[in-house]
């Protein structure tokens, strides 16, 4: 278990919606040293299964045959995979599920968006640092990875410094601060002179997150307050070519370069436009921006882009090849409907074939009357969706154990083997 290297690190921030897989790779490719995952929610991603996507060397962990989580294993050295957690068990099931693909469990305790404090994580857990610590030492302890945190500050100095020697206690290997209060929003000015405090209370690297704009950042932070590394959030948003040392490319050709890397992902059409409409904040008379708006689909984001000629070739060689083509069709509503319905009818099963093993090994006399087991067997089944009693009753077995074991990805596209 060795941890990331974070000297002198510019390192992609965790975003939602943001910093999905496309993202992070163009973010690498133009020079970030480390990426973080946007913030997955520990029961969203806990015993997801993981799935390699042939075309691309992709991996999906989905839940309910819908797409929690994508990566690349060419991103796996570098890739900081952030929970959303209040809860000490299911951040490290969420942590070991995921464990192969990631190189550090990062869990974010600065997230002050309401979603995640209503169900008492992200900025949250600093109001309850006992809580937020045993889920740290959890992690620490059992998920195998290295471990580290994210956090706002509080007005009060003395309290934020008693919470970061509380933090590091855990054993995590570095921490992230965003130098605002919780309830300080991106246009307020963040507090730059609270790094230096913090960077002297503890002993572990100290990301800086919090009005980073530009490349030099970096050394001028170094200089004012001793940190080690950097963290990019929206300035990256609008042009994730911010880490070229050579300076930021001119929007169009970041916005090409994006598109294309969807393609060769597989990115939904509707996280592809809202990624793009970032990118476009400071420029919405665009006339590329006004086409954007309107789009409904794949084909019609390229088109805005003026990029419909490479969707064709795409879908061409994907169809030559055998591979899916779909960019639109992600039946998240319905798909969550229909499992909850049948994980549902699969919970109302189990517990009446267990009631009746139960039965068995208690010595009760259910062989005596196999009719009447028979017929409740044959109910269960039917209300699952299994067929007719008759069937169910000839066709009735136990789950196999065993988990299913997954090939591992071959295919790596050009593009995405250019990341060293």
């Amino acid at each position: 278990m060795q941890a990331l290297d974070y000297t002198n690190a510019r390192i992609l921030a965790p975003m939602v919606r943001i910093g999905t897989l496309p993202t992070r790779l163009m973010a690498l490719e133009y020079g970030a040293d480390l990426v973080y995952t946007p913030e997955v929610v520990d029961k969203s991603i806990a015993g997801a299964v993981r799935v390699v996507n042939e075309d691309n060397g992709t991996i999906d962990y989905l839940q309910n045959s819908v797409p929690v989580f994508r990566t690349h294993p060419i991103e796996k050295s570098k890739l900081v995979f952030q929970i959303g957690s209040a809860n000490a068990d299911l951040a490290l099931e969420a942590a070991l599920t995921v464990a192969q693909d990631v190189s550090t469990i990062d869990l974010n305790c600065g997230c002050p968006k309401r979603f995640s404090i209503h169900g008492g994580m992200g900025a949250a857990l600093m109001e309850e640092p006992e809580k937020l610590c045993g889920i740290l030492r959890k992690l620490v302890e059992h998920s195998g990875l290295p471990v580290t945190c994210k956090i706002r500050i509080f007005p009060d100095r003395e309290k934020t410094l008693k919470l970061v020697k509380m933090i590091e206690a855990t054993g995590i290997k570095a921490l992230a601060v965003h130098c605002r209060y919780r309830d300080q929003r991106p246009r307020e000015k963040g507090h730059w002179d609270r790094f230096k405090e913090i960077v002297e209370a503890v002993s572990i690297p100290v990301i800086a997150n919090g009005d980073v704009w530009e490349y030099e950042h970096l050394s001028r932070l170094q200089e004012l307050s001793g940190v080690t590394a950097v963290m990019f959030a929206r300035r990256a948003e609008a042009n994730v070519s911010i880490f070229r040392k050579e300076g930021p490319l001119p929007l169009m050709e970041v916005v090409k370069t994006y598109l294309r890397k969807c393609l060769e992902t597989r990115n939904h059409h509707s996280n592809t436009k809202y990624v793009l409409m970032q990118m476009f904040v400071d420029n919405t008379k665009d006339p590329h921006y006004r086409h954007l708006v309107e789009a409904k689909n794949f084909r019609a984001v390229c088109k805005a882009i003026e990029m419909e000629p490479e969707l064709d070739a795409w879908i061409e060689s994907q169809k030559a090849n055998g591979y899916p083509t779909d960019l639109d069709s992600v039946p998240r509503k319905q798909g969550l409907a229909a499992s909850e319905e049948q994980k549902s009818k699969e919970q109302q099963q189990s517990r009446g074939k267990r009631k009746i093993e139960h039965d068995h090994e208690q010595g009760e006399d259910t062989t005596l009357d196999k009719p009447a087991a028979k017929k409740q067997i044959a109910e269960i089944s039917v209300e699952s969706g299994g067929g007719s009693g008759k069937e169910a009753q000839e066709n009735f077995t136990l789950p196999s154990a065993g988990a299913e074991q997954v090939q591992e990805p071959t295919l790596v596209t050009s593009a995405l083997a250019s990341i060293s």
